[in-house]
């Protein structure tokens, strides 16, 4: 049953808009009662982040399996196709998203959703910090998911070809750095640390602390926080987003 309600409500949403949809009408969607609905689900929001839940994670686990090659390159075009292959996976959700845009700054789903979107770019623009090259990152992230929503009526295969080919068009060869920008410094991304040549996973509530604190100094990046203490960008964001 609650399999069968999610699918009528996020086709619902996607129809209509979350907020223009009521419970009765997923109720009705369904052909169950009210009664029973909200046996499943006390809340409309409910239904939401169980339907953005799968999306949020799959993307958090793409950019964290990018996250653990060495070569940069790698790196993003991993983090690229990953997050673009989760997209197209989950049309439907996205489309809902895009046409409430106001569900982007409702926690949890928008904290979740700001952070995969700052780790997706960070990873793109790589050890290059130039501005050029994040802004050019940050283009290409963005254009993932506005392109799955605009052509949803597209094949998948052959959105994703023609997104791939955009994104390559798009980052192409370094831009060249205007006239009194500062020479982009390179990160190091250095050798995994902690158990069995991993990064650890968490970080202890003192380090989670220590984070907060340096990043809302304005002065420490995410990745100079990760670099200091021991951990990949991800577990930083997510320490972040959970404060």
């Amino acid at each position: 049953m609650a399999g069968r309600i999610l699918e009528a409500a996020r086709a619902l949403f996607a129809e209509q808009g979350y907020r223009a949809t009521s419970m009765r009408q997923i109720a009705e969607r369904v052909g169950v009662t009210k009664a029973a609905l909200y046996y499943h689900f006390p809340a409309k929001n409910e239904i939401l982040h169980h339907l953005t839940g799968p999306l949020l994670d799959e993307l958090e686990a793409a950019l964290a399996d990018a996250e653990r090659h060495a070569d940069p390159e790698t790196v993003r075009w991993r983090a690229i196709e990953g997050y673009l292959d989760v997209f197209l996976r989950h049309r439907e959700t996205l489309l809902v998203l895009v046409r409430d845009m106001s569900l982007l700054v409702e926690a949890p789903v928008a904290d979740r959703f700001r952070a995969a979107v700052a780790l997706a770019g960070d990873l793109v623009a790589g050890p290059d910090r130039s501005l050029a090259n994040r802004v050019r990152s940050a283009q290409a992230v963005a254009g993932l998911g506005d392109a799955v929503a605009i052509f949803a009526d597209v094949a998948p295969e052959v959105v994703r070809e023609h997104v791939l080919d955009g994104v390559r068009a798009l980052l192409g060869p370094p831009a060249r750095r205007p006239e009194g920008e500062p020479p982009a410094v390179p990160v190091r991304r250095g050798r995994p640390r902690g158990r069995g040549g991993g990064r650890p996973a968490a970080l202890t509530p003192a380090q989670a602390a220590r984070a907060r604190e340096r990043y809302a100094s304005g002065q420490h990046t995410v990745e100079r926080i990760a670099a200091e203490l021991g951990v990949s960008r991800s577990t930083v964001y997510r320490v972040l987003r959970t404060g």
